[in-house]
């Protein structure tokens, strides 16, 4: 397994990563559950419109991992240069590749670029849902500093 820079030609790829990934610990699904399809947009086709949004915007901080000439998992990064803060959006793998240290080694792959760009801290949130990511974070140094709420009200009547 190699982590390399992501390539546009990855998109559809990482896309589908996304739809597989993030349904157990999205927002979006949580709001779609409660409420139903918003705007006649999926879940998934809103997730997926966020992560094409980061590699679009930054593509030089997405990263990807890739096994044996497949992509199986990817980092999305967000630089504040002024605030000399890095921030992780998105991060998945394939749930087929779980459970062998591909998100460790991505995390790792964006700290590291966050370092060449001599920032002073880095940022990565999680749902309460995701426990598996509370364990991992923290073997980076990450620190839980707050907990949010997010509430959400149909407009419609």
């Amino acid at each position: 397994m190699t982590i390399r820079p992501f390539q546009p030609r990855d998109l559809d790829r990482v896309l589908a990563i996304t739809v597989d990934s993030f349904g157990p610990v999205s927002i979006d699904r949580n709001i779609e559950e409660r409420f139903g399809e918003v705007g006649g947009a999926s879940w998934q086709e809103r997730k997926a419109l966020d992560v094409r949004r980061d590699t679009e915007a930054f593509p030089e901080g997405c990263f990807v991992a890739e096994d044996d000439g497949e992509v199986v998992g990817y980092i999305t990064t967000v630089i504040n240069q002024h605030a000399r803060i890095g921030r992780i959006p998105n991060l998945a793998v394939d749930p087929e590749h779980r459970r062998q240290g591909i998100a460790a080694a991505l995390i790792g792959r964006a700290m590291e670029f966050f370092r060449e760009r001599q920032l002073a801290m880095a940022k990565i949130e999680t749902l309460v849902q995701n426990e598996p990511t509370q364990l991992l974070y923290p073997r980076f140094g990450f620190v839980e500093i707050a907990r949010q709420i997010h509430y959400v009200a149909p407009l419609d009547e």
